[in-house]
C-alpha cells in the first residue's frame, strides 16, 4: 500500500520550503531569500492523528535556473504533481495575487486531485482579509497561515487530513520505518544522485554535470529484496574558503546532519580523481560520528583496463589510515554494476553496529589478549584491566575498568581495538572504548555490578575514541 503524497507548489519565493518545514515541525528543507534555491523534491514522511502521509517541496514553477537545469526542475516538479494525492498551492498574502499565480493555478487546472489553496504570510488576522482575492483563482477553500507567526497550522492540517483518500484498513501496520538509513556522501559530481536514482528505479535527483546541484540534503525510499530503506542524498560537499553563499553553507550542514542520522555512510569517491582535503575533512567528521562506513569508488568503469583495484583500494588506505577497517566497494553507479552487492554490505554493517558481545565472552578475550600482550609499565607499575563490559550498541560501546586507566596509550588502546574486530562480530564498524578507573562504588558484596552508564559518568577517568578517530579528536573525560 502506498503512502498518500501531499505535494507542495507554487512560484518562487511565495515560503513553500517554509511550509514545509513548518508543518514537520523540522528543519529539512533549505530556507533562503534566493530564488530558486529548491531544486530536487524534499519529502518528510508525517503521521497526524494516527494518519500517515508524505510531504513533498519541490521547486518554484517558473523558475529560470541560471544554471540551465530549467527543464530538469520541471520535471521533478510534474513528477511530484503526477504522484500527488492532494496538492497545497502555496501562495504569498503580502505580494497579492500575481501573474505568475495565475499562471501556476492554470496549470494545475489539468490535475485530478483535490487542490487546496494556502495563503501563506499571513501573520495576522487583519491580513486574512487579503487572501480573499485569491478566490479569483477559483480554488475553493482558503487556508490563511504564517509560518512565522505560526498561525493556523492545525488547521491546515485538518484541512489536509479532510481532502486525503480514505485510509485503507491496517495501513499503520502495513507501513513500517526503513529498517535501515543510508547516507550518501561525497564532494561535488562523484556521482551520488545518479546512484539514488539506479537504487530507486526512477529519475528521483536531477542529475547533471554542473557542481552542487543537489543543494539540500534529501531523503529517498526504496525497496531490496523485498526490504525497505532510506538513502539520504546529500549536496557534494567543497573546500571551506568555496563557501560562498548561505545555500553552500547551508547545505554542508545538512549533508553533517544527515551522517548524524545516517545508519550507515556510503562515502562516494570518483575513480578518475584524486583524493581532496575536502575528503580527508568529511572522512574526519565521520569517524568523529562513530558511523559505519563503506569507501565507495564510483564510475569504476572509466578506469577499466587502467588501474587494478588493489592500487586504488591501496591509495584510500594511505589516505585515511585511522579507517583501515572500513571496506571498499568499486561501482558504476550509473549502470547500477555492484550496486546490490554494495547495499548487502552496507545492510551488514548495520547488523555488526547492532551487535552485543556478553560480558563473560568479553572478559575472557580482554584476559587473553592481556596473557598474550601484557600492557607496558608505566612509572615503574603494570596497569590492570579488573573486567570489561559492552554498555551500548550504534556504535559498540565497551567500558573497560582498570587501575590506572591514564597508564594505557593509544598504541595499547588500538591493539586491544584489534583483538576485538578479530574476535567479535564487529569487525568493519567503528568500536567507542572507555577506559575508567574501578571505584569501591564498583563493588557491591566483593562482586562487580553491571556497567549501565557511559562515558560522562563521574569516575571516567579517561576516553578513549575508536582507532578510527585521530587522537586530536578523541572525546576528554
Amino acid at each position: 500500500m502506498s503512502v498518500p503524497q501531499v505535494v507542495i507548489v507554487g512560484r518562487p519565493n511565495v515560503g513553500k520550503s517554509s511550509l514545509f518545514n513548518w508543518l514537520a515541525q523540522k528543519r529539512i528543507a533549505i530556507t533562503d531569500g534566493t530564488a530558486g534555491v529548491t531544486r530536487d523534491r524534499v519529502s518528510y514522511l508525517m503521521c497526524h492523528e494516527g494518519r500517515y502521509f508524505e510531504l513533498i517541496d519541490t521547486g518554484g514553477m517558473g523558475f529560470e535556473d541560471p544554471d540551465n537545469l530549467t527543464s530538469r526542475i520541471e520535471e521533478q516538479i510534474e513528477t511530484a504533481v503526477d504522484s500527488a494525492s492532494l496538492i497545497l498551492f502555496v501562495v504569498d498574502t503580502i505580494d497579492g495575487l500575481t501573474t505568475f499565480d495565475q499562471d501556476v493555478s492554470r496549470r494545475l487546472s489539468y490535475v485530478r486531485v483535490p487542490v487546496l489553496c494556502v495563503a501563506n504570510k499571513s501573520d495576522g488576522s487583519s491580513q486574512d482579509n487579503n487572501a480573499n482575492e485569491f478566490y479569483r483563482l477559483g480554488r475553493g477553500t482558503i487556508v490563511p497561515v504564517s509560518t512565522k507567526a505560526n498561525r493556523n497550522r492545525d488547521e491546515l492540517l485538518r484541512e489536509i487530513l479532510h481532502r486525503l483518500p480514505p485510509p485503507e484498513e491496517q495501513q499503520e501496520q502495513s507501513f513500517v520505518e526503513p529498517v535501515m538509513k543510508v547516507a550518501i556522501v561525497g564532494r561535488r559530481n562523484t556521482g551520488k544522485s545518479t546512484f539514488v536514482n539506479t537504487l530507486a528505479r526512477a529519475e528521483r535527483m536531477i542529475v547533471s554535470e554542473v557542481p552542487g546541484t543537489t543543494r539540500d540534503s534529501v531523503d529517498v525510499r526504496f525497496e531490496l529484496d523485498g526490504k525497505r530503506f532510506t538513502a539520504i542524498d546529500t549536496p557534494g560537499l567543497t573546500r571551506t574558503r568555496a563557501i560562498n553563499s548561505d545555500v553552500a553553507f547551508y547545505s554542508t550542514h545538512r549533508a553533517e546532519r544527515s551522517i548524524r542520522r545516517a545508519d550507515v555512510v556510503l562515502f562516494f569517491f570518483d575513480a578518475s580523481q584524486r583524493i581532496s582535503k575536502v575528503e580527508k575533512k568529511l572522512c574526519t567528521y565521520i569517524s568523529q560520528q562513530y558511523k559505519p562506513c563503506i569507501f565507495v569508488v564510483n564510475k569504476w568503469d572509466l578506469m577499466a583496463g587502467e588501474m587494478p583495484t588493489e592500487r586504488w583500494a591501496s591509495y584510500i588506505r594511505d589516505t585515511f589510515r585511522t579507517m583501515w577497517f572500513a571496506p571498499i566497494a568499486f561501482i558504476t553507479g550509473q549502470q547500477g554494476k555492484n550496486v546490490k552487492a554494495l547495499l548487502n554490505h552496507a545492510q551488514m554493517l548495520f547488523k555488526q553496529s547492532l551487535e552485543r558481545a556478553s560480558t563473560p565472552d568479553l572478559n575472557k578475550l580482554v584476559q587473553a589478549a592481556v596473557e598474550h600482550t601484557p600492557p607496558p609499565i608505566r612509572q615503574g607499575r603494570r596497569p590492570k584491566i579488573y573486567y570489561a563490559t559492552q554498555v551500548s550498541t550504534q556504535p559498540p560501546t565497551i567500558v573497560m575498568f582498570c587501575s590506572h586507566p591514564t597508564s594505557f596509550g593509544h598504541d595499547y588502546q588500538r591493539y586491544l581495538l584489534g583483538v576485538f574486530r578479530d574476535h567479535l562480530p564487529f569487525s568493519e564498524v567503528p568500536i567507542k572504548l572507555y577506559l575508567r578507573k574501578r571505584t569501591s562504588a564498583d563493588l557491591v558484596d566483593g562482586r562487580r555490578p553491571s556497567v549501565a552508564g557511559t562515558s560522562d559518568e563521574a569516575g571516567a577517568d579517561v576516553v578513549s575514541a575508536d582507532a578510527s578517530s585521530d587522537a586530536s579528536h578523541r572525546d576528554g573525560a
